[in-house]
C-alpha cells in the first residue's frame, strides 16, 4: 500500500501505532529472549573500547565540541537509552509522544511544539524544508528542487558560519544583509525565512529582537539557531516566549542527552511540517538525519535532568575546578591566569591562561599541541595570548591531572 506524505496520513499513521500498540503485543514483553545483559567477550571486555581500538581518550578543556563527541551522557540518559531499546514502537508515534512531554515541560507558548531531531543541525536543515515544503507530498519528494517553491533565506553576513550548509543543503539561497535597508530591499515573493544564529547577536547590526520584529512585520517566519545556548536553562523557553517560529538546540551539549540528538521548537504546523520531511519517512530530505528511538526516549530523559538541576552548584562546582587549575599554574613566574564566561553560546566559567614570553619560553601552540600529544590527549582552546579552556566537560579528578600536566610543562620552558 503506498504511503502517503501528508500530515493527515502522517497523524492517521500514530494513531494507527497506537492501535496496534494497545490491541496487540505487549508492552512489557522482552523483545528478543536471551538479550539480558551479556557478560561482554571480545570489544568490550576490558572496559575500555577505545584502549581496544587504539583510540586515544581525551581529558576535554575545550568544551561540548562534535568533533571531540559532544558531552558525557548522564547514566539516567543511558539507562532509559537501554530501555528503549528493548522493544519496537512507531517512530511517529514516539516522536508525537516525546514532543508533547518536552512541550510540557518546558511551559512553551499556546501553539507551539517541539521535536527530537538529529542534532540541531538536522533541526535546522528539516525546520526550513518544513517551511518550503508545507505538508506538500510532491514538494517534500523534490526537494532540494526548488522548482515553484520560495528559494531565499535572510541572513546576515556576519551570521555566516559553517552550520548554515544544513540551510543551503535544501537547496535554498542565503541572500546576505547587513542593515535595515538590505534587508527591506532584499525581501520579495521568493523570501521563504528569515535566520539568526544566536552565538553571532553581538556581531551583527541587527539584534535578536529587533529581527524577529522585521521577520513579522514582512509576514516571514524566523529561524533562530541557539544550538550550544544553554545554560542558562531558561533559553530552552526564551526564544519561543520572544515569538521565533523555530529554535533549534543540541542535545548532546549542556544538557548531556544523546550525542546525535537536538530539538526544534516552534509553531504547531512548522514543526509537524519538519517532521514530514524527515526520517523515518522514505524518500525525503531528511532520511539521512535518522533519531533512534533509543534517542529519541533519551532526550526526553535529558530535558527532564536538565530542568531538575541545580545550575547555580553546578557553576560554583566548574568555576572550583577553574580554580584547582589556576592555584597551579600562577605559582610559575610570569604566568597569570583570568576568568571569564562568553556571553551567549557556552555561557559557562571560562579561563585564559597567559605568560610572559621572556619568562616562559613556550608558544601557545606548542603548548597546546604538546598537550594533544599526550596519553590521556589534553585538548584546550589556543589563541595568539595564550590558551583558554572551560571546566564543565572535565571528569572528577581531570582537573588536577590538567593542573599538572600545565604546570609540568610551562615550569621546564622558564627561564
Amino acid at each position: 500500500m503506498a504511503f502517503k506524505w501528508n500530515r493527515r496520513t502522517f497523524m492517521g499513521s500514530v494513531a494507527a501505532a497506537a492501535a496496534w500498540t494497545a490491541g496487540g503485543r505487549s508492552a512489557t514483553a522482552s523483545a528478543w529472549p536471551g538479550d539480558a545483559a551479556p557478560k561482554l567477550t571480545g570489544l568490550g571486555e576490558t572496559g575500555n573500547v577505545y584502549d581496544e581500538l587504539g583510540v586515544t581518550t581525551v581529558i576535554n578543556g575545550q568544551g561540548t565540541m562534535t568533533v571531540l563527541g559532544g558531552s558525557l551522557p548522564r547514566p539516567e540518559v543511558e539507562a532509559v537509552m537501554a530501555l528503549a531499546g528493548k522493544h519496537f514502537v512507531s517512530i511517529p508515534e514516539l516522536e508525537a509522544a516525546a514532543g508533547k512531554k518536552i512541550g510540557e515541560m518546558l511551559k512553551l507558548p499556546e501553539g507551539y511544539a517541539a521535536a527530537v531531531t538529529s542534532g540541531a543541525a538536522g533541526a535546522m536543515q528539516s525546520g526550513l524544508a518544513g517551511i518550503l515544503t508545507g505538508d506538500n507530498e510532491q514538494y517534500i519528494r523534490q526537494l532540494p528542487d526548488l522548482t515553484g517553491l520560495k528559494s531565499e533565506v535572510i541572513i546576515q553576513k556576519s551570521h555566516r558560519n559553517p552550520f548554515d550548509h544544513q540551510l543551503r543543503g535544501t537547496g535554498a539561497k542565503l541572500i546576505e544583509v547587513e542593515t535595515l535597508e538590505d534587508v527591506r530591499a532584499a525581501i520579495n515573493s521568493k523570501t521563504a525565512m528569515f535566520h539568526f544564529s544566536n552565538f553571532a547577536n553581538g556581531d551583527g547590526k541587527i539584534k535578536v529582537e529587533e529581527w524577529l520584529k522585521l521577520a513579522k512585520q514582512a509576514n516571514i517566519p524566523a529561524m533562530i539557531d541557539a544550538a550550544a545556548d544553554t545554560p542558562p536553562v531558561s533559553h530552552l523557553w526564551d526564544y519561543a516566549n520572544m515569538g521565533y517560529d523555530l529554535i533549534t538546540f543540541s542535545g548532546g551539549k549542556a544538557m548531556r542527552g544523546p550525542q546525535c540528538a537536538g530539538l526544534l521548537l516552534g509553531k504547531k504546523d512548522l514543526v509537524g511540517y519538519a517532521l514530514l520531511n524527515n526520517s523515518p519517512y522514505e524518500d525525503t530530505l531528511g532520511r539521512g538525519q535518522k533519531v533512534g528511538k533509543e534517542e529519541i526516549v533519551g532526550m526526553v530523559k535529558a530535558v527532564e535532568l536538565y530542568l531538575q538541576e541545580d545550575h547555580e552548584a553546578l557553576n560554583a562546582e566548574w568555576q572550583k575546578r577553574l580554580d584547582t587549575i589556576a592555584s597551579q599554574v600562577t605559582k610559575i613566574a610570569g604566568v597569570t591566569t583570568t576568568n571569564l564566561v562568553p556571553g551567549i553560546a557556552n555561557h559557562v566559567p571560562s579561563m585564559q591562561i597567559t605568560w610572559d614570553a621572556a619568562r616562559v619560553k613556550l608558544t601557545p601552540r606548542e603548548l597546546s599541541e604538546t598537550l594533544r600529544k599526550s596519553k590521556p590527549s589534553i585538548v584546550v582552546e589556543r589563541n595568539s595570548k595564550g590558551i583558554e579552556m572551560t571546566s564543565f566537560m572535565l571528569q572528577p579528578g581531570e582537573a588536577e591531572i590538567l593542573a599538572e600536566r600545565l604546570t609540568q610543562l610551562l615550569r621546564a620552558h622558564s627561564a
